[in-house]
């Protein structure tokens, strides 16, 4: 159901809860932006009939929010607003002075100081503010190099083992609406971000191996035109001329349909420059349409036994029986190997997220949405991300680093909409209704596979009550030490 935005803010939301927001990557040429900083702002606290100005300081930040507090207002919060700190009302300071606007105090405390003038120049000395040219830095961080009617290589979302050729139809902050070639009408769409490591250049799956569906277009529509190569993520170059991964050796993967779990897998084949074709174990389709392509060195792969030491639930194989799940059985059962640890990503970021934090994310069970939503788990690079308002079961496994994560602010700063928590009506109608809403959810998005996860988590949820493992590790473990197990001979 469709959740009225209006009346959704963010500075309310932080202040009525005290929440904390995940840091804004406003790098350095932005100009140090912290609490302290002052800028130009318009006073609305004034009854003249012209647009007048202001001095306020940063009390608060909250990505790219800012709370602001009127010069001469010292302790006093009663006044205190909300604002995007890129918007285009927030000038830095001597804006007014080089744009002729006036500078008049508000109202609530004209009578405070004969002198304003003598009081700003005491209250300034020292202070920061934004560079000059900030507005300027702003409108190109959002320059995108992707442009309407490029052709990509984009995953076929109704058959994952699989490429296909869509359009850009449009670009919001670095998002793709991407249109799948044959569609006509342009409804088959698919959206993911341009950093996103789900599309690339148009020959790519020939390149490396991988399957593509051929477009029934024979040539190009007039106006379209192959994005260039180098606009793509690059990924890591991997040398697999040593040891590397092989067919059939065992793994814990996130499960693309189902991104609240940590699967066992199996590599299902080996494709050139360190891709991989992996399937969840015991949901496969016979003819591999629902394998699915990660990089070795992907942050969604796990070595065997990754899930036990980070206390994290993993998902067996659909049907199998022997619970609880241990690897060192399976293995022999199963006849097979666990890929060598060593072959994995453990590089972990310095990311500077916190359990707690707010956010906003894509729900990728449904990625032209952007909602509101709080990192609850931190495990090293891996961040589990809980939907405001919503059961935990909508929660997704996500990367620090994925491009699908926004700080609060984004998507009133790009033009993107952005969903609200649920609202209580919408809650008490999950919990009677959750089981068919993660179906019709998940099943837009992916197809016909999404059902096989969904009756494995059903058959769980319907036995014993179904919740994570809180480990004692939910701190933030950074350090890598306990990260991966010793492999049993």
């Amino acid at each position: 159901a469709a959740v009225p935005v209006e009346g959704f803010s963010w500075g309310n939301y932080i202040n009525s809860n005290s929440f904390t927001a995940a840091p804004a990557p406003m790098g350095t040429c932005w100009g140090d932006i912290s609490e302290g900083v002052r800028v130009e702002v318009p006073n609305t606290d004034c009854s003249l009939p012209t647009k007048v100005f202001w001095i306020a300081g940063i009390v608060k930040l909250a990505g790219y929010n800012a709370l602001l507090r009127y010069e001469g207002f010292e302790n006093d919060s009663s006044l205190d607003f909300w604002c995007n700190v890129c918007g285009s009302d927030i000038h830095p300071v001597g804006w007014c002075a080089t744009s002729g606007k006036p500078l008049v105090p508000p109202r609530t405390i004209q009578h405070k100081y004969t002198n304003w003038k003598a009081f700003l120049v005491k209250r300034l000395t020292g202070a920061k503010t934004l560079p000059p040219d900030f507005s300027q830095k702003v409108s190109e961080s959002m320059q995108y190099p992707f442009k309407t009617s490029m052709r990509v290589e984009v995953v076929d979302k109704t058959h994952l083992c699989r490429t296909r050729v869509a359009v850009v139809e449009s670009v919001i902050g670095g998002r793709l609406r991407l249109v799948y070639e044959e569609s006509e009408d342009k409804t088959d769409d698919f959206w993911c971000h341009m950093y996103s490591p789900l599309i690339h250049h148009i020959g790519w799956s020939r390149s490396i191996g991988h399957r593509f569906k051929r477009s029934d277009i024979t040539k190009k529509q007039d106006g379209h035109f192959d994005a260039p190569p180098h606009l793509f993520m690059k990924v890591k170059e991997v040398d697999a001329a040593g040891e590397w991964f092989k067919e059939g050796m065992k793994l814990e993967a996130i499960d693309p349909l189902n991104l609240s779990a940590i699967c066992v897998a199996t590599i299902r084949k080996v494709l050139a420059d360190g891709y991989l074709m992996i399937g969840i174990d015991g949901s496969e389709a016979a003819d591999g349409s629902d394998w699915f392509c990660y990089h070795a060195t992907s942050p969604s792969i796990f070595p065997v036994g990754f899930c036990e030491i980070n206390m994290i639930e993993l998902t067996p194989p659909r049907g199998y029986a022997k619970l609880p799940f241990k690897w060192f059985d399976y293995l022999r059962e199963t006849d097979s190997i666990a890929a060598p640890v060593k072959l994995f990503n453990k590089e972990v970021p310095n990311h500077g997220f916190h359990v707690g934090m707010k956010l906003e994310a894509v729900d990728l069970m449904e990625p032209r949405l952007v909602c509101v939503a709080t990192v609850t788990r931190i495990i090293h690079r891996l961040l589990r991300i809980h939907f405001d308002g919503w059961e935990d079961e909508y929660d997704q496994w996500v990367d620090c680093e994925s491009p699908d994560l926004y700080p609060v602010g984004w998507c009133q700063l790009t033009g993107y909409q952005l969903q609200p928590p649920a609202p209580q009506s919408s809650r008490d109608s999950q919990s009677s209704s959750s089981k068919q809403k993660k179906k019709a959810k998940s099943q837009q998005y992916k197809g016909h596979k999404k059902m096989t996860s969904l009756q494995l988590k059903e058959e769980l949820l319907d036995g014993e009550e179904y919740s994570y493992l809180q480990g004692a590790s939910d701190q933030e473990s950074n350090g890598s030490a306990s990260y991966y197990i010793k492999q049993e001979p």
